[in-house]
């Protein structure tokens, strides 16, 4: 059977990406993004808990990166986990885990007022498309089902 490997993460950069352009022609931007989860201890005490992960974006997605992230700025990724493993000069073995994206949304905009309002959004380097947003509410239509339907639902 096969499995499923996907990550979405919601958070503040932790620093400025780090980008480096490989002799191949491609690009790698690193970032880090903390997750910050609040709860309440036994006693009532507001706790935060803060999560750091390591972000690996390439080619397009890493000069988007370069142009217009910077720390502190909030965004949404989407991407799946990658795992490296290594002995050390020492002979130690050692394990690093990283989330490559595949999808970034750039949130908060430039809006005054720490607001969540949605900057575009990228996927492998490509812009989006723009959602568009319906004025009012879509109208349904309700029809009469076919009439040589037969209910042989097992439940």
């Amino acid at each position: 059977m096969a499995g499923i490997n996907k990550v979405i993460l919601i958070g503040n950069l932790g620093k400025d990406p780090e980008v480096r352009y490989l002799e191949n022609g491609s690009t790698v931007a690193n970032v880090t993004l903390a997750t910050t989860e609040s709860y309440k201890d036994r006693n009532g005490n507001r706790v935060d808990s803060t999560e750091w992960h390591d972000l690996e974006m390439w080619d397009g997605l890493a000069k988007i990166a370069e142009q217009y992230l910077q720390k502190g700025k909030s965004i949404y990724v989407e991407g799946k986990i990658k795992s490296d493993t290594w002995q050390d000069d020492q002979g130690n073995n050692r394990k690093r885990t990283r989330i490559r994206v595949l999808n970034m949304t750039m949130l908060g905009g430039a809006q005054q007022g720490g607001g969540m309002s949605q900057a575009p959004a990228y996927s492998g380097g490509q812009q989006a498309a723009p959602t568009p947003q319906p004025a009012s509410p879509p109208a349904f239509e309700q029809t009469a089902p076919p009439e040589d339907v037969t209910d042989d639902l097992p439940f």
